[in-house]
């Protein structure tokens, strides 16, 4: 049994626009103080890149949870597991980091490498940070339709 959402009633894409909006602002910030770090350019530049990656990720984001979420309805176990939670967050983040590799590499013209090293540190980070958004924002907004027991809700 899941514990009841402090705020319910949150579904379909109201549900997703909610969730993309709230993690892509924290993302930008930790994005942009991240980059900083790890290229040695100041927080404009940065932070350019980081918004650039944060477009990217909404798309992919839209794409990745709808195609998540009609393979988590036709499973017959409901709910989010442990190893449900790392699946999603590995999942995402493995296909963001082979869009945003490249377009690193051209931005803080580095090398491929050099690229990945940088994004290999940005997806330490996300893993984390994914997997805790979405602890948290379930926590909050309860379950999406998908992992609940009974009829789907409609939006």
């Amino acid at each position: 049994m899941h514990p009841p959402a402090l705020i319910p009633g949150l579904y379909g894409l109201r549900r997703r626009v909610v969730y993309v909006t709230l993690y892509e602002l924290i993302a930008i910030v930790a994005a942009t103080i991240g980059l900083m770090w790890l290229s040695d350019q100041g927080a404009g530049h940065s932070g350019v890149v980081a918004v650039l990656a944060s477009a990217i990720a909404v798309l992919w984001n839209l794409l990745f949870n709808t195609l998540f979420e009609r393979w988590e309805a036709r499973q017959t176990v409901r709910g989010r597991s442990l190893r449900r939670r790392m699946a999603h967050a590995i999942g995402f983040e493995g296909g963001l980091a082979l869009i945003l590799i490249p377009v690193f590499a051209w931005w803080f013209n580095v090398s491929l490498w050099q690229a990945l090293v940088m994004d290999f540190w940005m997806v330490v980070f996300f893993l984390v940070y994914t997997f805790c958004f979405n602890w948290v924002f379930d926590r909050i907004f309860g379950l999406p339709a998908s992992a609940c027991a009974g009829p789907m809700p409609q939006a």
